[in-house]
């Protein structure tokens, strides 16, 4: 007797499962409450099996309804049941409803991903019926990314699946979406055809939510058609009755595509009203596709009113929103389906808005370097040049004023000032060849003059080698050519001084000749030969890399940077030419280069210029180091100028406006104002020195490239004082 009531109660539990089954396309509502009464029952009777089946039930129900969280809760517990009871067949139909989850949220990829391990299953069991639900839900999912091709095949083995289950209900949901693709595709008669099938049938038998879609689809065509009245009655029949059901995806595509009717009947503000139901419906509901069009349709309608503020906020929505929807992942599946062409557009899309952002981000950092490496740059330069500055000035005031028995000790302490100055400008000149700060100054100068002065500054270190500096410079060269003297002496300063450091006995050849002449441009060949130890094959090709020392070299005496021979590179590229190298261990080197040179007239000097140019002037120097002032203005006295002195900038200001001066020397790092708001101020008008030369005199080789301050300053002098230039550029009554 409890044997035949436990029978008849598990009869009548899959009876009303069945019921609730059926039901689910005319009154959701209902299905639900009668399966949840169907579990309750099954768990008294402790059945496993229809337990599970009424879970798999319960979250189809509520992933049709949109109450996501409740299928996925019913979804997890209905597969470890059939997990336990080994039914992969159960385990399916919860992965499909899954599927339904995901895809019609904002993770397609997983959708495709439940979708597919569904497919070998129903097929082992030649149901054809989840097979038609299966092949629909992916041809949405392709539909919704864009694949109109993969869509059609995934429709059409549908409607072959469903013929065979002999389910016409089936094949009229394949119907609706089959019709949005011909719509789109121009075939207008062909849509209204198939849609006016799919609503027959759905009205033969009964399917309520299933007409719903149907019409939704009818209201698509006449807004094509420009039947207006009819599509606006069909939409909103739909939207009844997916509101009456609770069907969430549905109210919000049919929100869209009212709001699409409005725009296409020109009423903006119903059709801006309208997407915004159906934003904040997909909002609610999460439904990732009706939002990235919903924010798209926005977007367009407010660019069109000109309102630049909601357009931008709804184009950056629909950014974000169509980001979280591709997914690399979701390629990976699709491309068991043959899915590419469109999926690699969306990810070509996404890869270029990444690159985007990292060129972006690149740009961002590359300019935060840029500027860290020109603070840096600034500050060494100025703390080290300048009490650089008062030892080369001091030696260079004393050369004259010492007894012989102390001249080898001044020309000693010349020499290593010279040198530490020489690798301080390596360092410095490199990073500002780095940063593409450094420009050619062309002026004309003597070039002969120029290679001569190169040869009597290294000939005194090739002499306590007991090296031979020769000259050979070619009697057709002009006299002067416009050229960027100190950057040329620098290029051969550094070669020839790397020739005597490498060469023991023998002789460095200094050579400059012309090759040719092409308008009114010399080319001017430059070599510098030297007899030394030579440099490997191998080492040749990294001579000219920064801070690369070759190791074969051990009879060298001094140590350098390394960054000589780049900075060499450099330089002859910064005049748009190259340098090449030949080298034979044992016998020597060669290093050679060719400059385009315009030939320019050079200004008559005298023989011998007294340096009394600045004789009676009043001088204002503002200068924070005591040690560098005393210097200068002991330098200027030497000229006949009289100095007043000042440590701060808001001194020089003070100082500025109660007397004129003739020139201003104005130090650009000190306390309080700087040099630069100092000779701002001073450029102000009422200001008596308004028009008065003012020269920064400064360490910081960085100072002059700063585009703010151009026509601030008549010049830039630099520390350590160059005494010949300062003197020149002091005397002459133009600019630098």
């Amino acid at each position: 007797m409890n044997f035949m009531k436990i029978k008849k109660s598990v009869h009548q539990i899959e009876s009303s499962l069945d019921t609730a089954y059926k039901s689910r396309i005319s009154d959701l509502s209902q299905s639900i409450s009668v399966t949840e009464q169907a579990l309750s029952d099954s768990r008294q009777l402790g059945d496993k099996r229809l337990i599970a089946k009424s879970l798999s039930n319960l979250s189809l129900f509520y992933m049709i309804s949109g109450e996501h969280h409740k299928s996925m809760v019913k979804s997890e517990e209905a597969i470890s049941l059939f997990t336990e009871l080994e039914d992969e067949k159960g385990i399916a139909d919860v992965k499909y409803n899954i599927a339904g989850i995901h895809y019609k949220t904002d993770n397609f990829h997983s959708g495709l991903t439940y979708l597919i391990d569904c497919l070998p299953v129903y097929r082992k069991y030649n149901d054809h019926f989840n097979l038609a639900r299966t092949e629909k839900s992916l041809g949405t999912i392709y539909e919704y990314i864009g694949d109109e091709n993969s869509a059609i095949t995934a429709y059409e083995n549908s409607i072959a699946a469903a013929t065979a289950a002999g389910d016409e209900n089936l094949k009229s949901n394949v119907y609706n979406p089959l019709s949005g693709i011909y719509l789109k595709r121009g075939e207008t008669q062909r849509a209204l055809d198939i849609i006016q099938k799919s609503i027959a049938i759905k009205t033969k038998t009964g399917d309520i939510r299933g007409l719903a879609f149907a019409l939704y689809g009818r209201g698509k065509v006449y807004t094509r058609l420009e039947r207006y009245t009819e599509a606006e009655n069909d939409f909103t029949e739909a939207l009844k009755i997916h509101l009456e059901n609770g069907e969430k995806l549905g109210t919000a595509m049919t929100y869209r595509k009212m709001g699409m009717l409005y725009d296409a009947m020109n009423d903006t503000e119903k059709a801006k009203n309208t997407f915004k139901e159906a934003l904040n419906y997909s909002n609610k509901y999460n439904i990732a596709i009706i939002k990235i069009k919903s924010a798209y349709h926005l977007y367009r309608l407010y660019k069109k009113e000109n309102d630049v503020a909601q357009s931008l906020a709804y184009l950056e929505e629909y950014v974000q929103q169509r980001e979280k929807v591709i997914n690399t992942q979701t390629l990976k599946v699709m491309e068991s389906y043959e899915l590419k062409s469109n999926m690699e557009l969306m990810e070509q899309q996404a890869r270029m808005e990444k690159e985007r952002a990292e060129i972006l981000e690149k740009k961002n950092i590359a300019e935060q370097s840029s500027k860290v490496r020109q603070e840096f740059l600034s500050t060494m330069s100025h703390e080290i040049r300048t009490p650089l500055n008062a030892v080369t000035t001091i030696v260079s005031l004393l050369k004259d004023r010492t007894d012989p028995e102390e001249q080898q000790l001044i020309n000693s302490l010349r020499f290593s000032s010279a040198n530490l100055l020489q690798i301080i400008n390596d360092i410095l000149d490199f990073t500002k060849l780095e940063s593409g700060n450094s420009k050619l100054e062309l002026r004309p100068f003597s070039l002969k003059k120029l290679v001569q002065n190169i040869g009597d500054t290294y000939r005194p270190m090739a002499s306590e080698k007991g090296l031979q500096i020769n000259m050979h410079i070619d009697d057709t060269l002009a006299d002067g050519y416009e050229m960027d003297e100190t950057k040329l002496m620098q290029i051969l300063g550094n070669l020839v001084s790397n020739a005597v450091k490498y060469t023991e006995k023998g002789t460095v050849d200094i050579t400059v000749s012309k090759k040719d002449s092409e308008g009114e441009f010399h080319t001017v060949r430059y070599c510098v030969k030297d007899t030394g130890v030579g440099i490997t094959e191998q080492n040749l090709k990294r001579i000219f890399d920064e801070f690369f020392q070759p190791e074969n070299i051990t009879t060298r005496k001094e140590k350098g940077t390394g960054l000589g021979l780049a900075i060499v590179k450099k330089l002859v590229e910064l005049h748009g030419s190259a340098i090449t190298a030949e080298s034979e261990p044992g016998v020597g080197s060669v290093f050679c280069f060719n400059l385009k040179l315009k030939p320019a007239k050079l200004m008559a000097q005298s023989a011998e210029r007294k340096r009394d140019g600045l004789h009676d002037k009043l001088i204002l120097l503002a200068e924070d180091n005591v040690v560098n002032a005393m210097v200068a203005t002991k330098l200027l006295a030497n000229w006949g100028a009289t100095t007043e002195h000042v440590i701060t900038g808001l001194d020089a200001v003070e100082k500025t406006m109660s007397k004129t001066y003739d020139i201003i020397l104005m130090d650009l790092h000190m306390p309080g104002m700087n040099g630069y708001d100092a000779t701002r101020n001073i450029r102000k008008e009422g200001n008596p020195n308004l028009h008065t030369r003012i020269y920064a005199l400064t360490a910081d080789i960085t100072a002059d490239q700063e585009d703010e301050y151009v026509g601030l300053f008549n010049g830039f002098l630099r520390k350590p004082i160059e005494i010949d230039t300062m003197y020149n550029t002091l005397v002459e009554t133009g600019d630098l």
